[in-house]
């Protein structure tokens, strides 16, 4: 084939791969959110695209539907250019993906978030449309302290603390973009933002009371150390890490 982007596919040639075996389909979930003072709102967006692509190809006999590129981002609706669903908005996205995909023969739908709040509501969507479907299975990497962690661990083999690399346009989201889209990034903006703890705690305050009660700027991390080196080491360690906790899950 062509390709595995079912975007960039007509509907006689998807039938003939599902066919053939691909009945495996997988969707990145990003948002269109501020990045800080130097990342385009569609940093997430576009990760989850590229990371899902290159799962899809090391999954083999998967395909790629349409990356879903706005999400819950309520708590950086205080950035202009930020655009947030509701949590039920998008839960009823990702249901109408399930009850679409599934007529067509997919065994296993995947989905996969790039973005802090949409963990949460796809993890409960999930569970809700497996119950209706149980004959295919449903997967989504809903653990985003793992999801946060395992992105640290990669920057610690660069020597980058885990307070720089962040868990909004740090060190490891400014270098993954420098690598996808390095034109879209202000490098004369780079700053730190907030290089605080961030537990449990934090990360709740951030999605009660807006992002501003953590950062003025938007960030977590700190872009300074960013590199494209960086960046194309994140992703590829990224996707063996999610490919691993998919093929666990289905």
């Amino acid at each position: 084939m062509k390709t595995i982007r079912m975007d960039e596919m007509n509907w006689v040639d998807i039938k003939q791969a599902i066919k053939d075996g691909f009945k495996t389909v997988i969707i990145g979930v990003g948002s269109t959110e501020q990045h800080g003072p130097y990342l385009p709102t569609q940093t997430d967006a576009l990760i989850a695209d590229v990371m899902v692509n290159l799962i899809a190809q090391k999954l083999e006999n998967a395909l790629q539907a349409q990356t879903i590129r706005v999400g819950c981002s309520d708590h950086h609706l205080p950035f202009p250019g930020t655009i947030s669903l509701k949590k039920a908005t998008l839960k009823a996205i990702i249901r109408d993906y399930v009850e679409s995909l599934q007529r067509h023969g997919f065994e296993n739908i995947i989905f996969i978030p790039s973005h802090g709040g949409n963990f949460n509501p796809i993890k409960e969507v999930i569970e809700e449309v497996q119950e209706k479907y149980p004959n295919i299975k449903i997967f989504g990497f809903t653990d985003l302290m793992a999801f946060v962690e395992a992105g640290d661990k990669i920057a610690a083999e660069f020597n980058i603390t885990k307070e720089e690399a962040g868990a909004h346009a740090g060190e490891v989201e400014t270098s993954q973009m420098l690598t996808l889209a390095e034109n879209l990034v202000e490098k004369v903006r780079f700053q730190p933002g907030y290089l605080g703890v961030l537990g449990e705690e934090e990360i709740e305050m951030v999605f009660k009371k807006g992002m501003p009660s953590l950062t003025d700027i938007g960030v977590i991390g700190d872009p300074t150390k960013a590199s494209k080196e960086h960046g194309k080491i994140y992703i590829e360690k990224m996707v063996e890490f999610l490919l691993d906790e998919i093929k666990k899950g289905i």
